[in-house]
Order: C-alpha cells, then structure tokens, then sequence
C-alpha cells in the first residue's frame, strides 16, 4: 500500500545517499515532475543527465520538491543556495567599486536601438525620395511625396501603438554585433539568480523581441494577484529582475535591456504590502542590482556556462546541468 511504498522510497533514499547513486525513478515521479534515476555519476556521485533525469515542471511544488531532493543527494549544490540578505542602503559608489560600469545611467532607458531604427528610416526614404524626385513628369512629385511620407506613419505608429513599433525595433536589432550575446547573457542572468534563490524555473526564450525567463511558484502568483507581497518576497522578486540589468552592466558600457526589467520590478513594487515611498523604491533597486552583480561575479562560471547553454537552445534541465556541472 501507500504506506509500504512510502518505506521503501525511504530506504533507497537512504541507500542512495550512502553509495552516491541518483535516485530511483518511481520514487521523484509526482504529478508534473518527472525524474528518472539511474547509475553512478563522477566524483560526486549523482549526476544529472539528459538521458538520466527528465524535469517537466508544470506544478512548483513538485519541480521545487525534486530539485531539492537533487540537492539533498549531493547534486544539486547551487539550488537555493544563496540564504535571504536583508536590504539595506545602497549607494551608487558600491555598485561602482563592484564593476558596474555608468552606474548612475542604469535606470536611463536605452534609446540606442531605437535612434538606429529611426534614423535608417529617416535616411533611407529620404535617399529614395531624392532619386525618386527625378522621375519624368507627375511621378516625380508623386513617388517622392508618398516615399517621404513613410517617415510620418513609422513614427504615427510609435505614436498610437508603440509595443507595434518594438516589433519591428526588436528584429532590426539584430544588425548589432553585440545583440545575440546581449539577449543571452541578460536572460541567463535572470535564470541563474532565480535558481540560486530557490524559484523553479517553468522555461525560456531568447527569441527576438520574445526574450523572457518563465520562473514558476504557485504561492508568489497568488500574494501577487492579492496585492499580499511581504518584504522578503518583494526582496527576491527584485534581485531577480535586476539580474538581467546587473549582467550587462557589469559586461558592457552601455544597459539596453533594462526597460522591460524595471518595468517588471515597478509591478511588483505596486504590489507590496505596505507601499514604498518613493525614495525606498529607489534605494531596493540599488541593492537589488548590488546583490545581483555580486550572484553573478561570485557565480561567473556558471554563468558564463549557462550563457553558453541557452544560445545553443539547450533544454530547462540541459540549462541545469550546465550550472551544476559549471567549476
């Protein structure tokens, strides 16, 4: 029965640590988690493999459970391994010291894929309605004027709808050198910081203009909707969110993703219990960053790895071994 089975999960739970080998695979297989155990990894012992284990985290309980059963096997060492700091003033020359390069620009939003995307409109149909301009007889004024008039109705649209406009500002981005590795370094930032803070992570993208981390927990989602965020939660949530900004800042000279995360932090700030003044939202931005850069210089080769990872489209779990596996 349930009760003999629950014996025996733990006795091979106690044998498995005693002789370093993963877990069995009936034992962590529960509702939306799926893990499937077997054979001796190295030094370590349990090793996660894709082959070995497969994570399908569709509930956070149980992805939050299996990763924590990973964890208590020896494997799993970065999971939730980074305790609670309390927050406390920041000041910009700290993020500085830390290698946070323009700090006191970080929270300026980003117009340099935007001014690129304008002024290639501007001056590519200003060139065409030049040329355009010696055509013979009426289409010589015709051709020019409706060519010229693109410019207006690219910046109409950026007008009236703009999340429209970001679209087509997302895909012309990609002309950047630097823009891939961005998008790659930005997002595993938010996916390692969730991990070493105990968040289950649901998925990823880092598809232009769809870069996003999905991180799954059932009780966040509901002290969200209620408006019920204590200081702790509004604590992890923050160094989350700013842990894309704080990987590029200390990478790059100049923050360009920045807008789309601040804009995430603020929804959660307006959901705190109680408020922020003004002044303390400033000041936990700051020290999220702050805690966030320093996750991910104490932690770069794991990130550095998990960079890697995720621009070869590597699955969640794949994301995870590469973490762990990260010296």
């Amino acid at each position: 029965g349930d009760r003999g089975r629950s014996r025996r999960a733990r006795r091979e739970t106690s044998r498995a640590r005693r002789r370093g080998a993963a877990a069995p695979a009936w034992l962590a297989r529960r509702g939306g988690v799926l893990l499937g155990g077997g054979g001796r990894g190295g030094p370590q012992g349990a090793r996660l493999g894709h082959r070995q284990v497969g994570v399908v985290q569709k509930d956070s309980q149980e992805a939050r459970q299996a990763l924590d059963q990973l964890k208590e096997l020896g494997w799993a060492k970065r999971w939730s391994s980074q305790p609670y700091m309390s927050r406390r003033t920041t000041s910009l020359r700290e993020l500085t010291n830390l290698g946070i390069k323009n700090a006191e620009n970080l929270a300026i939003p980003s117009v340099r894929n935007d001014a690129a995307f304008l002024f290639t409109v501007v001056g590519t149909t200003g060139f065409l309605a030049v040329l355009a301009g010696q055509l013979p007889g009426d289409w010589g004024f015709f051709v020019p004027y409706l060519t010229g008039s693109i410019s207006l109705v690219v910046l109409a649209i950026g007008s009236i709808s703009p999340g429209l406009l970001q679209v087509a500002i997302g895909s012309f981005s990609a002309v950047f050198p630097d823009y891939q590795e961005r998008i790659a370094r930005h997002e595993a930032a938010h996916f390692l910081v969730a991990y070493l803070t105990g968040l289950p992570i649901l998925g990823y993208s880092l598809d232009i203009g769809k870069e996003h981390v999905n991180l799954v927990d059932d009780q966040l989602q509901k002290l969200l909707y209620s408006g019920q965020l204590d200081q702790k939660e509004v604590d992890r949530l923050a160094v989350i969110s700013m842990a894309g900004l704080a990987a590029e800042g200390l990478e790059y000279d100049k923050v360009v993703g920045q807008s789309a995360d601040l804009f995430t932090l603020q929804r959660f700030l307006n959901r705190t219990k109680p408020p922020l003044g003004k002044a303390q939202q400033q000041n936990l931005t700051r020290w999220a960053v702050l805690i966030a850069a320093s996750l991910l210089k104490n932690n770069k080769a794991a990130h550095d790895a998990l960079v890697s990872a995720m621009s070869q489209k590597a699955t969640v779990l794949g994301c995870i071994e590469a973490i762990e596996n990260a010296s």
